[in-house]
């Protein structure tokens, strides 16, 4: 994949993807994290493309400009952890840390995207493990394995096999909504789909789940706007 870059006030990178079913150029912008991408058919050059663009560039800023703009994860930076905003700073020892209203970073600033990262993966994969736990024992059901993953379309799933998966940005979201998202998962163990006797289930394991699941629909999308890369 290659890329395109639109000078202005803030400049704009468009991410190239070719590909042979496309038939015509599609400009795409990602409303989870405000990313754009130009889907180039085959045999449209990059110089084609980056004219396409250009032609919609009044269009493409108008609807940037109502998106929650993407976050690079680094020193400055401020981002979610359990819910509460944190400030990215350096900070001593080995570890990464939580101190008070600060996420403290040592290491130099090329390697913090990847740590914060790393210790959120971290953070992720011991709560929900223990949010699964809680749940499939209270269900009496153990489920066959946990995995993380970076999901956008969704925050969890359940495979037929008792296989859990979770998105782990969902650590940076309030802690009853990661464990919303725990429960309802588990529920599919006894329930693989979503019928008022799923629903039930939900409601048994983690109470009233409305205000959660619109949290997610509402607020959610706004997590994937934090980069690592």
């Amino acid at each position: 994949m290659g890329q395109i870059r639109l000078p202005g006030n803030p400049p704009i990178e468009v991410i190239l993807r070719r590909s042979a079913q496309a038939r015509r150029l599609s400009l795409r912008l990602s409303r989870l994290d405000g990313r754009v991408t130009l889907t180039l058919p085959k045999g449209v050059s990059e110089r084609e493309g980056r004219d396409f663009v250009l032609s919609k560039e009044s269009w493409l800023r108008g609807h940037l400009d109502g998106h929650e703009a993407a976050v690079a994860v680094g020193f400055g930076a401020v981002l979610p952890v359990h819910g509460v905003t944190l400030a990215v700073q350096a900070g001593a020892g080995r570890s990464v840390r939580h101190d008070g209203a600060a996420l403290l970073v040592p290491g130099a600033a090329e390697q913090v995207p990847r740590r914060v990262q790393a210790y959120l993966k971290t953070l992720a994969r011991d709560r929900l493990a223990e949010a699964s736990d809680r749940y499939s024992t209270a269900l009496g059901r153990p489920y066959a394995r946990l995995t993380l993953r970076d999901t956008r379309s969704r925050w969890g799933s359940c495979t037929a096999d008792g296989g859990l998966m979770y998105s782990w940005r969902l650590i940076m979201a309030p802690p009853a909504v990661l464990d919303y998202v725990a429960a309802h998962e588990v529920a599919h163990l006894a329930q693989m789909n979503h019928s008022p006797a799923f629903w039930a289930v939900v409601e048994r394991l983690y109470g009233d789940w409305r205000g959660p699941r619109r949290w997610l629909r509402e607020d959610g999308p706004a997590l994937h706007r934090y980069r690592f890369d």
